[in-house]
């Protein structure tokens, strides 16, 4: 068996007890770019130095711990509130939207809490990761029609597989800007 329950679909998949075996040690240590949190859906996000991560809410203060993020209702229906209590962002996608496409967004406009440095986020999904003193558990995120109406730009199809990461909340912790993102192994 897998990290993962592989029973459940993919977005509903919480961590087994179960280490994985054989597991070559990454070769990455990822830092905490930037965060940012909204007290709700449409409202412009807000640049924060440190977060609360709670388990079971997500962080402190921000649209999806209050439930109302634009698809917190949709979430909540779906039973997938527990698989995204923190969302996450490549700052590597930003650069390479702007080098590859001419598109240039800032880290608060991708509507992700978290602004990763280093860490190739989809190496994290159906995974255990330690970010400041919280630990999160990975799952797909995908890119969303949303965030091309709230920028009036065209960016699904360009962040297809690099539309970030969802997070559940394993263990409560402070993460800080400049905090590092590491693999938990086992």
């Amino acid at each position: 068996m897998s990290l993962i329950d592989l029973e459940k679909p993919l977005s509903h998949r919480t961590p087994s007890a179960e280490p994985r075996k054989n597991t070559p040690r990454p070769s990455w240590l990822g830092l905490v770019e930037a965060m940012h949190i909204a007290p709700r859906a449409f409202l412009p996000l807000r640049s924060v130095n440190s977060v609360s991560i709670i388990e079971g809410l997500g962080i402190e203060g921000d649209r999806y711990a209050r439930r109302t993020g634009f698809l917190s209702e949709r979430i909540e229906k779906r039973g997938d509130t527990p698989n995204r209590l923190v969302t996450l962002f490549e700052v590597e996608t930003l650069e390479a939207l702007e080098r590859d496409h001419g598109v240039r967004i800032g880290m608060a406009d991708h509507r992700r809490n978290i602004t990763t440095r280093g860490v190739p986020l989809n190496h994290l999904i159906g995974r255990k990761f330690k970010i400041g003193q919280a630990i999160l558990f990975g799952t797909i995120a995908t890119p969303c029609k949303h965030l091309d109406e709230l920028l009036g730009m065209k960016l699904i199809g360009l962040l297809t597989n690099r539309a970030g990461l969802n997070a559940g909340v394993i263990k409560s912790g402070e993460v800080r800007v400049g905090d590092a993102i590491e693999l938990i192994e086992g």
